[in-house]
């Protein structure tokens, strides 16, 4: 039950409260200017009605009047209370006057003017929400106006009312001229577009603007650019083409857009020659192919626009004389501009590097049918080429140059043209040389013979000061005298014009120059043997060895290699045995110093020189000093030479220490196995089947059975043909002690076993599919195991037919039995028996004599 009760107090007839609010007027009543007290009491009351919860604010706010808590609760409570109601409706009006007289007290909170301005914005009341702003700036000190502004500038912009709005703005931006960039937005969007370019143009020339928007400088520019160019009608107040072209100074990486947008800018103000100009000045003054691509696009699609707007008057107004001439005009302008398009690029190039000589020819090229122009091209290149500076070879456009005069009949401007360029002062001699070249065959072409010798003699005479070929600190033209290139082209003139005298003089002069090549020192030795100058030269020792001798003297390895080559054999076929002390003499010199890379030539040269005019001793020393000298690569064939010659010459039994040094020499590399393998066969023809035998157990430790199967094959075939049961055994044995050698790595092993197994990838664990859980190391032992049952397989039966083994624990009668069959490639030799067979007696074994192989003998037989 509620109980009501109304104070008896004069000052508060009609305050009224429950039993509940008791404690808490008590409370009051003994802290009336406590907030806490107040805010509790306040927040019991919460569920009461509306007028009572205000009469309470008003009581609290009586006795603190300068309460920001309970303004701010009040107030917020104030705006709920009418929030669902109409505008017009008199209780805005009652919470617009509480928060009046709230700023009597609470004028510099800032959050009430903002809850106040944003009250009156849902009011729609704008005349009374902008002063509302303006009281509350003037209210507010400077430094809390940022909070303002936010909320005034959203009001001004949600009402048409674009004079208000640019006040507002400018205002603004004495605050926060940063903010430049939103203004000029919310003036393009209300289409005042002169403001914004002014706006727009003062930002971009301060250089200490910073974008909120993170714009760059240039991308500020090209806005005002688009702006002030699409807009010619609209902006008035800025010198456009003034402000574009301070752009081009500015921005020259961006040459081309700012060339469009002053373009543009004529189009659409109607002033198209005006355009025109702005086009070929562009296309004239672009320094990139990407800034010319835009221009030159522009500019053909302007005129493309221009023919089709005129073809589409004049079919609507009718077509006069007048309209057909003015068609033609701009269809001929037109095509004029595309065919153009190559030559401009051409400049645009020229432009980025005017040294550039192949572009200068390409230009001639472009003006192919026109003389004129090609001779005032030629003019400008050769006038503004730097040799210094030059990419590619500034000679070839004075050639070129020439050559067009000369093609045209002009034989005199060529000559001036070429004698011009010997007095340019060229980066590299070779340049220069060239021009004295081009000046020789132009004489030889129109058969001036005479003036051509004249003019290379010129080229080569002695300078007044020499200079080196290198020495860039001296002009080209005191070094030219060393060029190869012109002593070359003058030494073939005066072996095909000249005399004898006179082009040995000119190869004399080159050696003494010291710029011949090897090819350069053979040519003047053919040409002294074509003369038949041999007796005379070889009894001084003059022409034709000097030629030999003084270019060895000037090389060195390898460079000499062709000119020993060539001196050997013309020796040698000149000469042969009749002087051979000094053949052997130069054999020397050129084996003195000389690489194991050019050796094997020299050293074959040298023994047939022995072979066929010296000793055979002599040749054999040759050949052994070669499978020295040579490369390692080498030394396989060297010895297969080697080991030819001495069985041809000496016998076969001369090779045995050959074949040995090979393989020593080979060291156990590659070629061992065939050096052994070639060794086995001489020592089977000479009977020495123990001796094959050691030769084939030696080159078993580095054959990997694996790998080198027809090495174990062929000594497999050999014990069958010529050992026992005790000999297959013990190869078996090596073989498997070999392969035990070679398997020393875990990885290795299972790698070769999966290869056996057919496995191309795998681990170990698939060695045993379905086995996971087997050890690893017992399945390589298992598969090991596996190997040698195969290997014991692979062993020959104890007792066949076929092949006939001698037993070691064979009876004497059937030894006896055995030595009667006669083997056609035994050799017996009394030394060679053994003491066991010396001792049997004439009735168990019968010896029988054979004749000695002739292949013992070799070459010695027929002596």
């Amino acid at each position: 039950m509620v109980v009501m009760a109304r104070l008896s107090r004069a000052e508060r007839p009609d305050l009224v409260f429950e039993e509940e609010d008791l404690p808490y007027e008590e409370e009051i009543m003994r802290n009336q200017f406590s907030v806490k007290c107040w805010l509790r009491y306040i927040e019991f009351k919460q569920g009461a009605p509306k007028p009572r919860l205000n009469q309470l604010y008003e009581r609290a706010l009586k006795l603190l009047p300068c309460s920001y808590k309970l303004w701010y609760r009040y107030l917020k409570a104030r705006r709920a209370q009418v929030k669902h109601r109409c505008v017009t409706d008199p209780a805005y009006e009652d919470v617009n006057n509480c928060h009046e007289r709230a700023f009597v007290f609470m004028h510099k909170m800032p959050r009430l003017w903002l809850d106040y301005c944003q009250f009156l914005m849902d009011q729609g009341r704008v005349t009374h929400t902008r002063r509302t702003f303006d009281r509350a700036l003037r209210a507010l000190p400077i430094t809390q106006h940022s909070r303002i502004w936010p909320l005034y500038l959203r009001f001004l912009r949600s009402h048409p009312l674009p004079e208000t709005a640019v006040r507002g703005y400018r205002r603004f931006l004495k605050l926060s001229p940063e903010s430049a960039e939103e203004y000029i937005e919310y003036l393009k969007s209300s289409d005042r577009l002169d403001e914004a370019a002014q706006r727009l143009a003062t930002v971009v020339n301060d250089e200490r603007f910073v974008s909120k928007a993170g714009k760059s400088n240039y991308q500020l520019w090209h806005e005002l650019c688009d702006l002030i160019s699409q807009n010619p009608d609209k902006v008035q107040s800025l010198n456009v083409d003034a402000i574009i072209r301070g752009g081009l100074t500015r921005f020259t990486d961006q040459l081309g857009k700012l060339w469009c947008s002053l373009a543009d800018y004529y189009i659409r103000s109607g002033h198209f020659e005006k355009a025109r100009d702005v086009y070929e000045e562009a296309i004239r003054t672009v320094m990139t192919v990407r800034d010319f691509t835009q221009v030159f696009d522009s500019y053909a699609q302007f005129e493309e626009s221009m023919i089709a707007a005129k073809m589409e008057t004049a079919s609507e107004l009718g077509r006069e004389e007048e309209d057909d001439v003015d068609l033609e005009l701009r269809l001929a302008r037109f095509e004029q501009l595309i065919s153009r398009r190559p030559l401009l690029l051409n400049s645009v190039l020229l432009r980025q590097n005017p040294h550039h000589v192949h572009e200068w020819h390409k230009r001639v090229a472009l003006h192919q049918g026109r003389p004129r122009e090609i001779i005032n091209t030629y003019t400008e290149a050769v006038q503004t080429v730097d040799p210094f500076k030059a990419t590619g070879k500034p000679h070839t456009l004075w050639v070129a140059f020439a050559k067009f005069y000369e093609d045209n009949g002009q034989l005199d401007d060529a000559r001036v043209i070429l004698e011009k360029a010997t007095k340019v002062n060229f980066k590299q001699v070779d340049d220069l040389a060239s021009v004295w070249c081009q000046c020789g065959e132009l004489e030889l072409r129109h058969e001036n013979y005479d003036e051509a010798l004249r003019l290379l003699r010129k080229a080569t005479a002695l300078p007044a000061r020499r200079a080196e070929y290198f020495d860039g600190s001296e002009p080209v033209q005191n070094r030219v005298y060393k060029s190869l290139k012109v002593w070359s082209m003058l030494a073939d003139l005066e072996e095909s014009l000249g005399t004898f005298q006179s082009t040995k003089a000119v190869y004399d002069r080159i050696l003494d120059l010291r710029i011949a090549t090897p090819q350069i020192v053979i040519n003047y030795a053919m040409f002294l043997e074509e003369h038949k100058y041999f007796e005379e030269s070889f009894k001084v020792r003059g022409c034709h060895p000097r030629a030999y001798e003084r270019g060895i003297s000037l090389f060195k390895w390898p460079n000499v290699s062709d000119i020993w080559s060539t001196y050997l054999t013309k020796f040698i076929a000149r000469y042969g045995g009749r002087k051979l002390e000094r053949a052997r003499d130069l054999f020397e010199q050129a084996l003195d110093g000389c690489p194991p890379k050019y050796a094997k030539t020299l050293y074959l040269l040298y023994a047939q020189l022995e072979e066929e005019w010296g000793l055979a001793r002599h040749a054999m020393a040759v050949y052994e000093r070669a499978t020295r000298a040579v490369e390692p690569a080498q030394q396989y064939d060297m010895f297969n030479i080697y080991i030819k010659r001495a069985a041809e010459i000496y016998g076969v039994t001369h090779t045995r220490g050959i074949y040995q040094k090979a393989i020593e020499v080979s060291d156990g590399r590659g070629p061992c196995r065939q050096e052994g393998l070639g060794g086995r066969p001489q020592c089977c023809k000479l009977g020495e089947i123990d001796r094959a035998r050691a030769i084939y157990s030696f080159c078993s430790q580095i054959c990997d059975p694996r790998t080198t199967g027809a090495f174990w094959q062929t000594w497999k075939d050999f014990e069958v043909r010529h050992g026992n049961e005790d000999t297959i055994k013990e190869m078996l044995r090596i073989r498997r002690s070999v392969q035990a050698t070679y398997n020393t790595q875990v990885n290795f092993m299972a790698s070769q076993m999966l290869k056996v197994s057919g496995s191309a990838t795998g681990t170990v664990s698939d060695l045993a599919p379905g086995q996971s859980g087997m050890d690893d190391m017992k399945l390589l032992e298992q598969r090991a195991e596996q190997l040698a049952a195969e290997a014991e397989r692979d062993q020959p039966p104890r007792a066949q037919s076929k092949i006939l083994f001698v037993r070691s624990d064979a009876s004497r009668e059937e030894l006896a039995e055995l030595a009667q069959q006669v083997n056609p490639e035994e050799i017996q030799l009394g030394e060679d028996e053994d003491e066991d067979e010396m001792d049997l007696e004439p009735n168990e074994v019968r010896l029988e004599q054979q004749s000695v192989p002739a292949a013992v003998f070799g070459s010695l037989k027929e002596d």
